[in-house]
C-alpha cells in the first residue's frame, strides 16, 4: 500500500510538471493569436481544456479496465474519446506545436520578412523597376543600332555596288524609324576607292551617333518625368521604420517572444506590405512574393506565424517542408501523453 501511495504521489508531481509545460504552451499560443486577451485569461482556458482532456483519457482507460465494475462502458468510452478529440486533438496539441515551432522560428522569420520588405521598398523609393526597364530598353536599342550599322558598312563597302545605292537608302530609312526622325538624308560623298567608301561609312556613323545621343538623352529624361514624390516618400518612411526596428531587435530592445511586442513588430512590417501593394507596378517581385504582397488583404509572414490557424494551414499546404514542424508535433504529443499517463496512474481505480 505504501509503495502504491509513493507511486501515486510521484505520478501526481510528474503530471503537474508535464501539464504545466503543456498549459504554458497552449496559453502562449492563444495569447499570440489573441493579444488583446489578458494572459491570465489564456491560462484559465488552457488549464481548463487540459484538465478536461485529461479526464477524457481517464474515462477511456476506466472504460477499458476489466478489473472494476463500470456501468455503460460504451458510453464512457465514447464520451472520453469525444473529450480527447475536442479538447486535446483540436485545441491543446495544435496550440502546443504552434508555440514550440514559433519560438524556434520567430527570429529567422522576422529577419527574412524585414529584409525582403526593405528590398522592395528600396526599389520603390529609388524608382528601380523603371530604371531597369529603361536600361534594358537602351541596351536593346544600342544592340539593334550596332547591328544595323554593320549592315550599312557591309553595303557601302560592297565592291559590287559601292556607295549610296538603293539598299543604302533603305537602310537609312530604317535608321530614321529607329531614331524617331523624319529621315536621314544621303550624304553627297562620291567615290569608289576603299578609302572613299570607308570615309562615307564613317560620316554616316558619326551622323547616326549624333542623333542617337539625342534619343538616349530623351529616354534618360523619362526617369525624372516618372518620379512620384509621394510614392517615394511613403516607401522611404516605411523603409526607415523597418531599419530602426531591425536595430532595436539586434540590440535586444524587443522581445520577439512577447505577444504584445511581436504584434508591434508585425504591424510595422505590415505597413511596409501596404506601401508595396499600393505601388506594386514599381516593384520587380521574386519567386512567389508578388502573391503575398499584392493579396487583397496582405498579411506579413510574421503575422501568419503568430496565428495557430495560419501556421497549421501553411504546414498542411507544404509551406514548412523541411523546417522541423513534424518534430515539434511529436514533442507536443509526447509531453501531453506523458501527462495523461501520469494522470491516469494517479487517479486509477
Amino acid at each position: 500500500m505504501g509503495a502504491t501511495n509513493y507511486l501515486k504521489f510521484f505520478s501526481l508531481l510528474a503530471f503537474i510538471a508535464f501539464a504545466a509545460i503543456s498549459c504554458w504552451a497552449t496559453a502562449e499560443s492563444l495569447h499570440l493569436l489573441l493579444s488583446s486577451w489578458p494572459l491570465a485569461f489564456c491560462w484559465v482556458v488552457s488549464v481548463g481544456f487540459f484538465i478536461i482532456a485529461s479526464l477524457g483519457t481517464k474515462m477511456i482507460v476506466d472504460s477499458l479496465n476489466q478489473n472494476v465494475y463500470i456501468e455503460k462502458r460504451g458510453v464512457l468510452l465514447f464520451g472520453g474519446i469525444i473529450l480527447v478529440v475536442l479538447f486535446w486533438l483540436i485545441c491543446v496539441m495544435p496550440t502546443n506545436t504552434h508555440t514550440f515551432f514559433f519560438r524556434n522560428k520567430v527570429n529567422e522569420k522576422v529577419a527574412q520578412d524585414i529584409t525582403t520588405t526593405q528590398k522592395y521598398l528600396d526599389q520603390i523609393k529609388n524608382n528601380q523597376r523603371f530604371i531597369d526597364s529603361l536600361g534594358n530598353k537602351i541596351n536593346d536599342f544600342d544592340n539593334t543600332l550596332e547591328a544595323k550599322l554593320l549592315e550599312l558598312k557591309a553595303e557601302i563597302e560592297n565592291p559590287l555596288n559601292p556607295g549610296n545605292g538603293p539598299v543604302t537608302k533603305k537602310i537609312l530609312k530604317d535608321f530614321a524609324i529607329m531614331l524617331g526622325v523624319p529621315n536621314i538624308e544621303p550624304l553627297s560623298t562620291v567615290g569608289t576607292s576603299n578609302q572613299d567608301r570607308t570615309k562615307l561609312y564613317e560620316a554616316y556613323r558619326e551622323k547616326i551617333y549624333a542623333i542617337k545621343e539625342s534619343k538616349t538623352n530623351q529616354l534618360n529624361s523619362q526617369i525624372q518625368n516618372n518620379k512620384n514624390q509621394q510614392r517615394e516618400k511613403d516607401a522611404e518612411k516605411a523603409y526607415n521604420e523597418l531599419d530602426i526596428l531591425q536595430k532595436q531587435i539586434k540590440a535586444g530592445a524587443i522581445n520577439l517572444n512577447d505577444a504584445k511586442e511581436i504584434e508591434g513588430v508585425s504591424d510595422k512590417i505590415n505597413r511596409g506590405y501596404a506601401v508595396i501593394k499600393a505601388n506594386s507596378s514599381a516593384v520587380i517581385f521574386e519567386n512567389e512574393d508578388k502573391k503575398a504582397y499584392t493579396a487583397e488583404n496582405p498579411v506579413s509572414k510574421v503575422k501568419r506565424l503568430t496565428s495557430v490557424f495560419d501556421v497549421w494551414k501553411d504546414f498542411l499546404a507544404g509551406a514548412y517542408a523541411g523546417s522541423g514542424f513534424l518534430f515539434w508535433i511529436i514533442i507536443a504529443i509526447l509531453v501531453d501523453v506523458a501527462a495523461f499517463i501520469f494522470f491516469d496512474i494517479t487517479f486509477k481505480k
